[in-house]
């Protein structure tokens, strides 16, 4: 394969300390809340896989928490968000509250789809997430409605849409391009290259690794660019999320990254039968989470005391989150039939 990704593609490469420059402290630390919250919440899934008190299948986005962060601090509630099966840390990067989150992986009365949706199915309207789905490029094309009727609105909102590497092998991706694209909709495409679909490495599916090429193709302006470096993604989803604002039409925002878990469940060092292990432990080292904690030390913007306590007040919230998803109630057995078809009359 003829990769076009250099070091953003090199599990020994891009794993210094982030470069905050003149950052704004508060940001910064509100980015580092929100990822360790990310984290911690879906640490605890992993958990729950384990010990088999979640049997929804869970696919965890651990060590990718800084996009959805980074993108998410430009949105507001009214724009229009769409993600796929890997989706839990765009629902808690918009504001999404944590325990409705856990109550519907575990298929509880109280989940933020009432118990029947799961892990790949998420959903926030309040915080502009609109549904996510494990239909491999299926909100993409909803994205792009979205962003039309945003236009047609005329309020300023724009549509997000989440997506990976391997769902760029879809044909409704490049038709979603092409009309965004004519239609100058008010879109930004998010591609969370990972390098990765299911088991299968990019190099065995692509003639090369850089998916904003298809964005080329029909002219809109891409980005490529370390997707584990919250500050970087945040000015350019900044950017490009004030340009679809202003009607300069769509975006494309490729953010490479890792994720430390498998396609789908707890395991580390599997891929669906895949061993990773020894580029995982490389990738580990490019952690988010880790980079920007250290840029806030050594810029003496955060202590380390400081960073451990912040630690152990985000563990406290997810685990009462989580205590109180596992002691709430399931569905009644009623309305297995009731939230699939519509009662006469409504």
């Amino acid at each position: 394969m003829d990769s076009t990704l250099g070091d953003l593609a090199n599990s020994s490469a891009c794993n210094a300390p982030l470069a905050i420059g003149n950052s704004d402290p508060a940001r910064l630390l509100a980015q580092l809340r929100t990822m360790l919250l990310i984290r911690r919440a879906e640490e605890v899934i992993g958990e729950g896989v384990a010990a088999r008190q979640v049997i929804c299948p869970a696919h965890l986005g651990i060590g990718q928490e800084a996009i959805a962060v980074a993108v998410s601090e430009h949105l507001r509630g009214s724009d229009r968000v769409f993600g796929g099966h890997r989706s839990h840390a765009h629902y808690l990067a918009l504001g999404g509250d944590l325990y409705p989150l856990l109550a519907e992986v575990l298929g509880k009365e109280a989940g933020c789809s009432r118990g029947m949706g799961g892990s790949m199915h998420l959903y926030a309207a309040d915080k502009g997430l609109l549904g996510t789905v494990p239909i491999v490029a299926g909100t993409v094309p909803l994205a792009v409605g979205a962003a039309l009727a945003a236009k047609k609105d005329g309020r300023g909102d724009v549509a997000v849409a989440y997506f990976g590497d391997g769902a760029s092998e879809e044909g409704v991706i490049h038709e979603s391009l092409n009309l965004a694209a004519v239609w100058k909709l008010p879109i930004l495409f998010v591609c969370e290259n990972n390098l990765f679909s299911s088991h299968l490495h990019i190099s065995l599916r692509q003639p090369t690794d850089r998916i904003a090429r298809f964005a080329d193709g029909h002219r809109i302006p891409a980005v490529t660019l370390d997707g584990n470096d919250v500050v970087a993604v945040s000015r350019a989803a900044e950017d490009m999320i004030a340009g679809a604002r202003g009607g300069a039409g769509p975006g494309f925002l490729e953010a490479v990254t890792y994720r430390w878990r498998g396609h789908v469940g707890h395991r580390e060092d599997e891929d669906v039968g895949v061993d990773r292990g020894a580029d995982l432990h490389l990738w580990k080292a490019r952690d988010p989470v880790r980079r920007l904690a250290d840029a806030l030390i050594a810029g003496k913007m955060l202590s380390s005391d400081a960073y451990s306590a912040l630690q152990a007040d985000v563990d406290a919230e997810v685990m009462e989150a989580w205590r109180r998803a596992r002691a709430a109630p399931y569905p009644p057995e009623s309305h297995l039939l009731d939230r699939v078809y519509a009662e006469a009359g409504r």
